[in-house]
């Protein structure tokens, strides 16, 4: 029962990164954006948290690097909109 909860957190993580991917190619989402980098680091963590439980070095490693994207993205979101308000 737990490794299939943990398959499906996994499976969530997976399809929240490939719909980010796929809005952004049709033009439906803009990068910059709030809900594509949140879609992106919740996703990842999703994902990275199923690796946990089955791990696999290669996939951990893009994970890391897929949050810490992600993370940059909405850091400089905020700051974009830190300014504009001010």
């Amino acid at each position: 029962m737990q490794d299939n909860i943990i398959d499906a957190i996994g499976m969530l993580g997976t399809l929240m990164v490939i719909l980010a991917y796929y809005l952004l190619h049709l033009e439906r989402i803009d990068p910059k954006s709030l809900r594509y980098n949140l879609m992106n680091l919740v996703g990842a963590v999703f994902l990275f948290f199923s690796l946990c439980f089955n791990f696999n070095l290669a996939s951990l490693v893009i994970e890391v690097f897929w949050i810490g994207a992600s993370i940059i993205g909405l850091w400089k979101y905020w700051r974009r909109h830190a300014v504009s308000e001010i």
